[in-house]
């Protein structure tokens, strides 16, 4: 039978405890629940952020530990939207956080510390995973089925040293279940019980078997799940609330709201029946769905020059939460296995091989023309009698400007169909050399993504324009494209279709849907773009204690050392309508890149003293990990541990390290690409006293004073990447505690205090503030930054922002975590039962960003804005009983403000109301085991349906409310 050492465990699993955590959510046993006998050694275990074996209690990082229990808990297949539960860990590249991207739609990605996603790492039993997003290093957790995991377990802070790049503000490990013998499976629904439509459900079948000589185990899984859309309208909260201007405001300061919220925010100057005048000029005319002109609605206040409100949401008023998700539709199949073969004594082989296929449907706004068509008006056979006159008699007899979106084409909705396969193979096992005995690990792992992107029902704007300007055929007399009707087209006339130009069929703008299927075809096309992620790692380690030549008074050393050599690679490719620029969409081009990493580390930890007075053990930790980067050049990380516990009751930890980042593929390839962004103009009246230096230069740029900027549109960008960027460093300290005093039995308390501060951070400029930088300068524009951006030389809007990726950003986080957690059996009450009680929380004292870091005075302050409250706790109660286990859990999101709360930022005077007020959900479930063989769960999550107020829909909320949740577990 295969025989192997606890280290060499700890090289590939590299899993935690949850008695460190600080913040943990599992209830595992401590050390005094299960002591050992009197001399007895203490079992060293496996502990993420090491790769030494340790006794329990003794790992100088906090830890945080979710079980597969309390996943259960959640009533959902997608791991991302669970992990974003837990107060460390960001919700903005979530299922819902991305709800409004292409390439990442379906995507959840870990974020810790608000740091962004390609700072955290994740891995799966100890070992990298292949990428889930073109050029990123994200994984997506949504392709590892909850019903697989055993555990996953998260260490705060730097850990490049011990696992490399991306580990700056800690790592999320996922531990899977492996080596099972039997069968199990697992079926679960879940539902709105408010209305809402969020049923999903899933179910999976779990087998294995071992060798009847016990040398060899293999599993198998299978599984499907299923995550019905939601709309943001679906939601019972949802009222189209956005701001409008307070004509009773008195200026900055005065005590009066700038802007109230109110319901029914949107734009009379666009919708799916088509706006004629939309920007003035004549009378605003819509149309009936069947093409009947008529006035459109006015609105009651004024948001921007595009948008207001009104008093209901009128179907000829555009607003755009109609087409958005709160959650993409999302059918997942996976397919997976694990296997073990002991060969020997000293050899294992094992490994794991599995395929996920997603298909994702998700919304976003059909494609639309603001105000940039025209309308024939004398010639158009589309128009009804009545509106021409009238625009006749206005004087408008010739052309006029129109808007429209194209909805009836059917929305511009991502079909995205992204599969993953990824094998790993292995040998571990042990030898001696001379009286030490060595543990060893290689392995072996590739991955890739493919993911088919289809965007939906785009239109050829040449071609929209050439069917729009539609005449009588005098030779049939039906509708048709000037372009067809050679008497006409005046003398100077050209075709302005792009594609296929001979064939144009005249299309009916007006109402909805009053159009041929050809007019439809000749306008509108499907963007295809093709994304594939490939990774390649090679691993091996050595691990050893140095007792059999050398102990220190605390205990014999132990040392791992080993390699890494890493490959990746990442390329989108476009069709070639949409590089030509014939869509609405933007021209991006075909993007490929990759870069490859050898990798060396060591890890020493030095028992330097136990067993004295006030010292019963004092244990230093150290790591070192170099790496060449193909694109980066070098980069190295360390780590510095310290545990001293006084006493048995009392131990204090602290960390201190320094981390890296190198940039990934869309960082340093990327090609030069167009794209769009919304841009608050700096210019614009609003906002020209949000810097003492902005008026003086928008007078400079020739921006008169009183501006009103039409910028609730998006604008163009040209962005890419940098292949002179080098890796990012991060400074990170821990420092806490863990008390388990005598005289509490099963009792536990952790504080731990966190830092982390990044430099050289890769960022992309954003177009915002390329437009703030330009006219923020003291002493004059900054021309850098104003030749980054076009404007529109006649109404002075931004119409074109330029920017790309450098090492110049910040980040500044710290906070304390604090977790306690008891376990009592009842009868010491003469109650029947147990019950365990486990208290989580996380204040941030600060989370600050810096677009540029030699500019420490233009701060970006998060911390205790919507999405990074200040503080967050939950709680879990569990009572168990024979063979009912029930449990009551909470969780807290502090208030939060709905404007900018930086230095100079906004005030709570922007928009009345501005914060939104603290929620506290309860959840409630229970499991109950028939026999040895069936057990039945079920829960209600959200139980008081307390749901923020329509003024935010952040993925950190839970927005759905009250939901019913069930399942079934039958196993032999």
């Amino acid at each position: 039978m295969f025989t192997k050492t606890e280290l060499a465990k700890s090289i590939r699993l590299a899993v935690s405890l949850g008695a460190l955590s600080a913040a943990s959510f599992s209830t595992l046993t401590t050390a005094q629940e299960t002591p050992a006998a009197e001399g007895e050694a203490l079992e060293k275990i496996s502990v993420t952020g090491s790769r030494i074996a340790r006794a329990e209690l003794s790992s100088p990082a906090p830890v945080i530990s979710l079980s597969s229990e309390e996943i259960a808990r959640f009533g959902t297949p997608d791991l991302g939207s669970i992990l974003a539960e837990i107060p460390a860990i960001a919700a903005s590249s979530s299922l819902i956080g991305n709800n409004n991207s292409n390439e990442d739609a379906g995507l959840s990605a870990p974020d810790l510390r608000s740091l962004g996603r390609d700072r955290t790492l994740t891995l799966v039993n100890g070992i990298r995973h292949v990428a889930g997003a073109p050029g990123s290093s994200a994984i997506d957790t949504g392709a590892i089925p909850a019903a697989l995991i055993d555990k996953v377990e998260i260490i705060t802070g730097g850990a490049s040293a011990i696992y490399g790049s991306d580990a700056v503000s800690g790592v999320i490990n996922i531990i899977l279940k492996d080596d099972f013998e039997g069968f199990e499976f697992n079926a679960g629904v879940s539902d709105s019980t408010e209305g809402v439509g969020t049923k999903s459900h899933n179910f999976s079948v779990l087998a294995g078997a071992t060798s009847e000589d016990g040398k060899g185990n293999i599993t198998f899984f299978a599984g499907k799940s299923d995550i019905r859309e939601v709309l943001l309208t679906d939601l019972q909260q949802h009222d189209y609330a956005g701001t409008v201007i307070n004509p009773d405001d008195g200026g900055e300061d005065d005590g009066i709201a700038d802007r109230f919220r109110v319901p029914f925010v949107g734009s009379e100057m666009i919708n799916d029946f088509g706006v004629i005048n939309p920007f003035g000029g004549g009378p605003r005319i819509t149309f009936s769905p069947d093409g009947v002109g008529m006035d459109q609605v006015e609105r009651i206040n004024t948001n921007s020059f595009a948008f207001g409100n009104f008093d209901q949401a009128y179907d000829t008023v555009f607003f755009p939460d109609n087409y958005e998700n709160y959650t993409p539709a999302q059918e997942t199949v996976t397919l997976a296995s694990t296997f073990r073969y002991d060969f020997n004594d000293n050899v294992r082989m094992y490994g794991d091989v599995k395929y996920v296929d997603k298909d994702i449907r998700q919304q976003f706004q059909p494609a639309f023309n603001f105000g940039g068509l025209s309308i024939n008006v004398a010639d158009n056979p589309f128009l009804d009698s009545a509106t021409r006159q009238r625009l006749i008699d206005g004087g408008q007899d010739t052309t006029v400007p129109f808007s429209r979106f194209f909805g009836d084409l059917g929305n511009r909705s991502a079909a995205n169909d992204r599969e993953l396969f990824r094998v790993v193979v292995g040998f571990e096992g042990g030898f001696e050399l001379g009286e030490t005995v060595f543990d060893y690990d290689v392995f072996y792992t590739h991955g890739e993504t493919k993911n088919t992107r289809r965007t939906l029902n785009d239109v050829i704007e040449d071609n929209v324009t050439a069917a729009l300007d539609a005449v009588i055929d005098p030779a049939t007399g039906m509708a048709a494209c000037r372009s067809q009707v050679p008497s006409a087209q005046g003398d100077d006339y050209e075709d302005p279709a792009s594609v296929n130009g001979g064939n144009c069929v005249a299309f009916n703008p007006f109402g909805t849907g009053n159009f041929s299927a050809e007019a439809a075809d000749f306008i509108s096309g499907d963007v295809l773009r093709e994304d594939e992620i490939t990774q390649d790692v090679y691993g091996a380690s050595l691990s050893f204690d140095t007792g059999a030549f050398l102990e220190l008074p605390g205990g014999a050393i132990g040392v791992a050392v080993g390699y890494e050599y890493r490959e990746e690679t990442s390329s989108t490719i476009t069709d070639e309508f949409t590089k030509a620029g014939f869509y609405s969409s933007a021209a991006t081009p075909d993007s490929f890149g990759g870069f490859d990493v050898e990798e060396y580390f060591i890890e020493v930890s030095a028992p330097l003293l136990s067993d004295m007075f006030l010292i019963e053990e004092l244990t230093v930790d150290a790591a070192y990990r170099t790496a060449d980067y193909s694109h980066a050049g070098n980069a190295d990380a360390w780590q510095v541990g310290l545990g001293w516990a006084p006493i048995e009751d009392l131990r204090f930890r602290a960390t201190v390290s320094e981390a890296v980042r190198a940039p990934n593929v869309t960082e340093a390839f990327s090609p030069v690409s167009p794209g769009f962004a919304r841009v608050s103009d700096p210019c614009d009246a609003d906002n020209i006293n949000e810097d003492p230096d902005r008026a003086a230069n928008c007078l400079a740029l020739g921006i008169p004073a009183g501006f009103e900027a039409n910028d609730n549109v998006s604008v163009d960008t040209l962005s890419g990447g940098n292949t002179e960027l080098f890796s990012e460093t991060a400074e990170s300290q821990t420092i806490g505690f863990v008390w388990t005093p005598a005289f509490i039995e099963n009792f536990s308390l952790t504080v731990d205090y966190y830092n982390i501060e990044i430099s050289d951070a890769i960022n992309l400029v954003s177009a915002q503030d390329v437009a703030d930088n330009c006219v923020d300068a003291t002493g004059g524009p900054d021309v850098n930054f104003c030749g980054q951006i076009d404007r529109d030389p006649t109404t002075n809007d931004i119409a074109l922002v330029r920017s790309g990726y450098i090492n110049a950003a910040g980040f500044d986080t710290d906070g304390i975590e604090a977790n306690i957690r008891y376990r009592t059996d009842l009868s010491q009450f003469d109650l029947p039962g147990e019950v365990r009680i486990n208290i989580s929380a996380t204040k941030v004292l600060s989370l600050d960003e810096f677009e540029f870091q030699t500019r420490p005075d233009e701060i970006n302050v998060e911390d205790g804005e919507v999405g990074d409250p200040s503080l967050q706790w939950s709680t879990s109660i569990d009572y168990r009983i024979d063979d009912l286990n029930v449990n009551w859990s909470s969780r807290f999101i502090d208030k939060s403000a709905l404007f900018d709360v930086s230095p100079g930022g906004g005030s709570p005077e922007d928009a009345s109301p501005n914060f939104i007020d603290s929620v506290w959900t309860h959840d409630l479930s229970a499991v109950y085991y028939l026999n040895d063989n069936v057990s039945f769960s079920a829960g209600i999550r959200n139980v008081f349906n307390e749901v923020p107020s329509g003024n935010t829909f952040d993925a950190l909320y839970d927005l759905i409310g009250r939901r019913a949740n069930a399942g079934v577990k039958v196993s032999f």
